[in-house]
């Protein structure tokens, strides 16, 4: 079975209708099936929640609630922010000039020996050239 990182930007598309969602509900429903294992740094779950706040400004609290429950009930697997992937987070984020919270998921595709799917046009494009092989965009899933 693959495992794979995923990041918050492609996590969100499971719930809010944006660009690439087509391939971010693949993703989804592959991991559903069991084709997959899913990854991402203990801190996903709340960059999920607070990106479909803003997302829906007028968004209940029984429906972010509601939200909040199925990101647990999914079972990705959250790492903390601890020992290599703590060390490693921050190496990454330094030499590479992007935030910690992107930087913590590209530590967990590099420490994994997998790919990070992400949402950020940009984000591959900022890395050096070691850590650009650690990330794809959501929108090349199912098309490598």
């Amino acid at each position: 079975m693959e495992t794979l990182v995923v990041d918050a930007s492609v996590i969100v598309k499971w719930y809010v209708m944006e660009e690439h969602r087509e391939q971010a509900i693949k993703l989804r429903d592959d991991y559903i099936e069991g084709k997959l294992t899913l990854n991402a740094p203990s801190l996903m779950p709340y960059e999920v929640l607070n990106a479909i706040k803003q997302a829906k400004k007028d968004i209940s609290f029984e429906t972010l609630e509601t939200v909040a429950e199925s990101l647990t009930l999914y079972g990705i697997r959250l790492h903390e922010l601890l020992g290599e992937l703590a060390s490693l987070t921050v190496k990454i984020a330094v030499e590479n000039e992007v935030n910690v919270y992107d930087a913590a998921y590209i530590a967990l595709a590099k420490l994994s020996d997998t790919m990070l799917y992400t949402c950020d046009e940009k984000l591959k494009e900022s890395l050096k050239n070691s850590y650009q092989r650690y990330v794809a965009h959501i929108k090349d899933y199912g098309h490598e």
